[in-house]
């Protein structure tokens, strides 16, 4: 059963008792990410996730890892858009060790300046490392196409110059504004008894204080013409990505365009899937997904294309994704696609840690209701009129935004751009 307390510091609380688990998933939510970072300061939310593990007020770099690890379990951490997660899967019997530790890297880290030295080293290499693998470049160069000028638009990680020049007192500054009760969600899955956490969290975290409304920069939610940006890159093949400005998390049409997405790229039986790859051969790897937000999202294809069919793919994806939104789905369809997600829904939620993502997730973006029952029903109540609906708006001609890397010639190039700005 799902059980949710709020403590008087407003600090939320949820978990999910499974049965027949010997293991306990648990992870420390906090409201902040890349969006809520300025330009000057960007990646600043991603490096103090990464000083988090070097050290903290009670434990050392090896402590950290070495008494989780060494009771069979791991722990790690991940910073999107909208929020930052620190999480660990044990034994169940080790739950309060484990709890210790996360709560004091998240919430007391030491942040010493000669850690900050070396992980800054780190944190360039990785934003070279991304530089170089197109898969990934390509949705950055997607995101900044879909968000100009905003946030949400730059790389999590930080450019080389503003992860160069933060100091101690920018990490600092930046978590102590962030990193209050109010704006942390704490989760757990398995093997748990709900009032075991409520005290462990009380013990570790009731007598913290602050609950101001952390506002971010809002994003632009449509758009009127299409737009590109070509890489040229000497590679042996070409990424492609396409992306629209969608439905935040919480709109009432998200879930008809969570099916939309699965029909268009989702799996092998897919339109995208069938006709680029099965019926033309004409990528290797070609698919859709989701990104929900608080206030915007993203329905983004990407593929990776042999260099002399790139025009011939992106024409055919552009006319599936026209022939979608004028005639819409059809009955079959949206029931492969239903009985799909249901089936990836619940198989994902077998697992401990997956389950306490979900809770976590779910409540950290503002749904207090998600039960799996309720994602169920909201599935099931999605009809052809419904993904018609999210179709003919959200793969609109003017929201087209294409990004593509690889060894583009000039004619070629000009061909691509030409496709790009037809939506026949």
């Amino acid at each position: 059963m799902r059980r949710l307390t709020t403590l008087d510091n407003k600090i939320r609380i949820v978990t999910q008792t499974l049965k027949d688990r010997d293991s306990t998933a648990v992870g420390i939510w906090v409201g902040v990410g890349g969006r809520y970072e300025s330009f000057q300061h960007k990646g600043v939310a991603h490096f103090i996730e990464h000083m988090a593990f070097k050290g903290s007020q009670r434990y050392s770099c090896d402590e950290i890892k070495q008494r989780i690890e060494g009771v069979g379990g791991n722990l790690n951490a991940f910073t999107s858009e909208e929020e930052t997660c620190y999480y660990a899967k044990v034994p169940g019997q080790h739950l309060a060790q484990t709890f210790d530790i996360l709560a004091d890297i998240s919430f007391f880290p030491k942040i010493a300046k000669s850690d900050l030295e070396k992980e800054r080293t780190v944190i360039l290499e990785e934003i070279k490392m991304y530089h170089d693998l197109p898969q990934y470049y390509v949705t950055e160069i997607l995101e900044e196409l879909l968000w100009p000028n905003h946030p949400l638009g730059k790389s999590l990680a930080g450019t080389q110059e503003t992860v160069s020049r933060f100091s101690r007192d920018d990490l600092k500054n930046f978590h102590r504004r962030f990193y209050e009760p109010a704006n942390t969600v704490i989760a757990a899955g398995g093997a748990i008894e709900h009032e075991d956490l409520v005290n462990m969290v009380m013990r570790k975290l009731g007598g913290l204080k602050g609950d101001t409304a952390h506002q971010f920069l809002p994003a632009r939610r449509d758009q009127q013409q299409p737009a590109g940006k070509f890489f040229s890159k000497k590679i042996e093949q070409m990424h492609l990505a396409l992306g629209f400005l969608a439905y935040e998390i919480n709109h009432p049409l998200y879930y008809a365009l969570n099916l939309l997405s699965i029909i268009l790229g989702g799996n092998m039986s897919s339109r995208l899937f069938s006709e680029v790859r099965e019926r033309r051969g004409l990528a290797y790897s070609i698919g859709s997904s989701l990104k929900g937000l608080h206030d915007t999202g993203m329905l983004m294809i990407r593929a990776g294309v042999d260099n002399h069919k790139i025009e011939d793919a992106l024409d055919i994806i552009l006319k599936v994704l026209h022939k979608t939104r004028r005639e819409g789905v059809s009955s079959d369809e949206l029931k492969r696609a239903k009985d799909y997600f249901l089936g990836q829904f619940l198989l994902s939620l077998e697992d401990t840690m997956d389950y306490m993502i979900w809770l976590g997730g779910a409540l950290i973006s503002g749904d207090q209701n998600k039960t799996v029952a309720a994602v169920m029903n909201k599935i099931n109540a999605v009809s052809q009129e419904d993904i018609k609906k999210a179709a003919e708006k959200i793969l609109a001609p003017g929201r087209l935004n294409v990004s593509l890397i690889g060894p583009l010639e000039s004619k070629q190039e000009s061909r691509l751009k030409a496709i790009s700005g037809l939506f026949r």
